[in-house]
């Protein structure tokens, strides 16, 4: 079946948390009294400035970053950018500025700039779940598969239960063929939030790669009564449908997505339904639709020929007209794709027949 593409999730929430750094300045030599004071050039008047200078710098990050969350609430991101940026360049070590940053630069689509942030920040405190989280999803956008599902493992360390980490490092498993690992986490992001239509397409794609087709039915349908009907999802159910082998309903969906959004690949599969419940004139001329809307497409070619191959064989091999059609059609799909053994071995077994019918009729 069709994988899904990789879930985008919502957008990171900025929380803007002011950090009040403490400054305990060293008070060596006062001992009662807490109201002594130290003459210009006393041993501790260069910690008081140095200290109060960095107080001073850990306040102008900090004014940084509200007026960057009041630039991202009126709309105007590079602005708040550039306070991100100016928070970073007076603070290197303030996560939160490198967080919004990355994230502006996400939605941007600058995502070298937003994986170099989102990184910086989950190196920088390893324990924040929006650093590794929004660390994982660039690297997912970016197809750094591997290293966005080590992010997310890092992110759900953190938060377990949390949905979006869980809907994407399953997606991201999907991404990489391995649906086995994907499942623990689709089943979570389904268990903590059942009324996510996302959440139950990929659960239904993970049970589809592992072949287990009638779970994927269930969660392909129930996905249908919570999300807007879209041809992705009607084909994947169709596909689902068509594996486990109920052909009916196959076609009463296909028919569902034709009406929506007509394609080669809906009409061929509706060709494979209609094929399966012996309705062979109908299945035809759905594999021809399929191929006036995409020449190349091979597997309506297939389809064709499987058609044509039976239309010779009810014949008691007269129709050699059909069985001529049937080998174009079977040649040309092995152009187009060749490594397809059945077709190989169907064109071993009926080429020849094809040639001497054509150098009959010469």
């Amino acid at each position: 079946m069709t994988m899904m593409r990789p879930h985008r999730a919502l957008p990171l929430t900025l929380s803007v948390v002011l950090i009040a750094l403490a400054i305990a300045p060293a008070m060596t030599g006062c001992r009662a009294s807490g109201n002594a004071r130290h003459e210009p050039g006393s041993p501790n008047s260069s910690t008081n400035v140095k200290n109060q200078s960095r107080a001073q710098r850990q306040a102008e990050a900090n004014g940084a970053i509200v007026t960057a969350q009041q630039r991202i609430n009126e709309g105007d991101l590079e602005a708040a950018l550039r306070e991100f940026e100016r928070a970073i360049a007076v603070n290197p070590a303030m996560t939160i500025a490198y967080i919004g940053a990355g994230d502006i630069h996400r939605r941007q689509g600058n995502l070298p700039d937003a994986e170099k942030n989102f990184g910086r920040a989950a190196q920088l405190e390893p324990r924040n779940f929006d650093a590794q989280f929004g660390h994982g999803l660039v690297l997912q956008l970016m197809n750094r598969l591997g290293e966005s599902i080590r992010a997310y493992l890092r992110a759900l360390a953190i938060r377990p239960g949390d949905f979006e980490s869980n809907l994407n490092i399953a997606t991201a498993y999907l991404q990489v063929g391995e649906p086995a690992q994907a499942l623990a986490y689709a089943q979570r992001a389904v268990a903590v939030t059942p009324d996510s239509g996302q959440a139950r397409v990929n659960l239904g794609a993970t049970y589809a790669a592992l072949d287990q087709h009638e779970q994927a039915v269930i969660e392909f349908q129930q996905a249908a009564e919570l999300m807007d009907l879209s041809p992705r999802l009607l084909l994947s159910l169709a596909d689902s449908l068509g594996h486990a082998r109920r052909h009916a309903e196959m076609v009463a969906t296909l028919d569902q997505l034709l009406r929506i959004e007509p394609s080669a690949i809906a009409y061929e599969r509706m060709g494979s339904g209609l094929f399966r419940l012996r309705r062979y004139d109908a299945a035809l001329e759905a594999f021809q639709k399929a191929l006036s809307m995409d020449e190349s497409h091979y597997p309506a070619l297939n389809g064709v020929a499987v058609c044509q191959l039976n239309e010779f064989l009810w014949s008691q091999q007269r129709d050699t007209a059909s069985l001529g059609q049937a080998v174009v059609a079977l040649r040309r799909s092995l152009q187009l794709q060749p490594g397809q053994p059945q077709i190989v071995e169907l064109l071993r077994r009926y080429g020849a027949g094809a040639n001497r019918a054509q150098a009959a009729e010469r």
